[in-house]
C-alpha cells in the first residue's frame, strides 16, 4: 500500500504545533518553516504565498479552520513536491473573502509543487482529509507527530474520491 500524505509529513518532519500566532503572514511563515529546513522550499517561499494572499484574498482558508497556503504553479523556491502541516491552537483570522464572510483556520496544509502527477496525488489525498470532518477534529487536537498518525488510524481518509 503507498504511503499515505500524512505518513509522508510525518516521515519528513514536515509539520509543527503552535499555540498561536501574531497575524495570518505569521502563520504562513510558520507552516512553511519545516519545508524550508529540510529544502524542500527556499526560507523565502512563504513570501510569494503572503502576496497572493494580499493580492487575492484569503483563497487558501477553508471550511472547517482548514487553510492550504500555496502560491501559483511553477512557483520559485518549490524545489520539490511535498506537503506540510501545521496546527494552531488559537483562531488565525484571514480576514473576509469577497462573499464577506469570515475567513479562520487552525489546521495548515502548506503545497510545494514541482512535480505535477505527484502533486495532484497530494491534492487529491488532501481532499479526501478535508471532507472527513472526524479526521479534522483529532488533528486540530495534535500534539506530537504520533497524534497525526493515530488521528488517521482511526478516522482513515476515502481511498476512492
Amino acid at each position: 500500500m503507498a504511503e499515505t500524505i500524512l505518513q509522508k509529513i510525518v516521515e519528513r518532519g514536515h509539520y509543527k504545533f503552535v499555540d498561536r500566532v501574531d497575524s495570518w503572514q505569521d502563520a504562513v511563515r510558520l507552516s512553511c518553516e519545516s519545508l524550508a529546513e529540510t529544502g524542500f522550499v527556499s526560507p523565502d517561499y512563504y513570501k510569494q504565498i503572503v502576496d497572493c494572499i494580499e493580492k487575492y484574498g484569503p483563497y487558501v482558508v477553508f471550511d472547517h479552520y482548514v487553510a492550504m497556503p500555496h502560491s501559483q504553479e511553477g512557483a520559485e523556491g518549490a524545489n520539490q513536491t511535498a506537503v506540510g502541516f501545521m496546527r494552531v491552537k488559537e483562531d488565525v483570522d484571514f480576514g473576509v473573502d469577497e462573499d464577506g464572510e469570515q475567513k479562520i483556520a487552525r489546521l495548515f496544509f502548506t503545497l510545494a509543487a514541482k512535480d505535477p502527477n505527484e502533486h495532484l496525488d497530494n491534492m487529491q489525498q488532501l481532499m479526501s482529509i478535508f471532507t472527513n470532518e472526524p479526521l479534522l477534529d483529532a488533528l486540530m487536537e495534535a500534539d506530537t507527530p504520533e497524534d497525526i498518525l493515530a488521528a488517521e488510524a482511526k478516522y482513515p481518509p476515502e481511498e476512492d474520491f
